[in-house]
């Protein structure tokens, strides 16, 4: 899922090196924290949440195939 979530940011952003994802395991879900630099910020969240929504929806999607409970973040 890591994996998903960094690949999908690098390819949307302009400086692909400042893409960082942090995985943190809970006891009811996973969260993987997104950060890229400050210009990609509007390319990651697009217009209206767009792209966040659609990004979040996707890895959702891939984590619910294992039975699994993910949240992405944005920072």
């Amino acid at each position: 899922m890591k994996q998903l979530v960094e690949v999908i940011a690098k390819s949307l952003v302009q400086d692909p090196a400042q893409v960082n994802v942090t995985e943190t395991v809970e006891t009811m879900a996973t969260v993987y924290e997104l950060r890229v630099a400050p210009d990609d910020m509007g390319k990651i969240i697009g217009k209206h949440g767009r792209i966040a929504k659609a990004l979040r929806t996707v890895v959702k999607a891939a984590a619910t195939r294992e039975n699994k409970k993910v949240t992405v973040e944005i920072i």
